[in-house]
């Protein structure tokens, strides 16, 4: 891969149009521009005052737009030392003061960690059918009207108590935002369902 295809740019928020560099990994695949924008219009254009969490941090588009736009705080979480040194390369090039950086796989982190978060980004590598595990182990990890965001191959098996609040698809990718459904409520809210073949 090209050293000018291993960046991305940030799309919205104080860092508009900076580009972020990122190393070759195995399985690292920065969401694409068309999807973070619609993503960030599910979410509202601004996350001030949120915590965020990106549990497979990668090149750091999630977690990085979430900064930009105001969150409070943007935990990363990435297992790849390798990885991470080039987030922490952006971390100080953006002066992003609210990103904290974690090396840690993202399950073990779930399950040694007790911060609750607004904002969950689950984008671990396809192939690593990571997703309805790391759904299963969030819930303590969630404050209230809480949503989580999630790209997956087309196979997601949502795990009970979960209800999908928007959806789309580009090209072969698939992606989500989740909400977590109260007990005794088990249909998603009227209207809430949105598909999107063109992302």
């Amino acid at each position: 891969m090209s050293q000018a295809r291993n960046r991305v740019r940030i799309i919205g928020g104080r860092w508009r149009r900076r580009l972020l560099d990122f190393p070759d990994a195995a399985g690292l695949r920065p969401t694409p521009d068309a999807v973070r924008e619609k993503l960030f219009n599910w979410l509202g254009q601004e996350l001030d005052g949120l915590v965020c969490l990106d549990l497979f941090a990668g090149s750091g588009a999630l977690g990085f737009e979430a900064a930009s736009r105001g969150a409070r705080q943007v935990v990363m979480v990435e297992q790849s030392r390798h990885v991470l040194d080039a987030l922490r390369a952006s971390v100080a090039s953006l002066q992003a003061e609210t990103v904290v950086l974690r090396l840690r796989d993202g399950v073990k982190f779930l399950l040694e960690n007790t911060q609750r978060f607004d904002v969950v980004f689950v984008d671990p590598p396809y192939g690593a059918g990571l997703q309805a595990t790391v759904l299963s182990a969030l819930p303590p990890h969630l404050n209230p009207d809480a949503r989580v965001y999630v790209e997956h191959d087309g196979s997601l098996q949502l795990p009970a108590g979960w209800v999908i609040w928007r959806e789309g698809r580009a090209g072969k990718a698939h992606f989500c935002l989740l909400k977590r459904i109260e007990p005794g409520h088990d249909i998603a809210p009227s209207g809430s369902l949105e598909q999107d073949s063109n992302a």
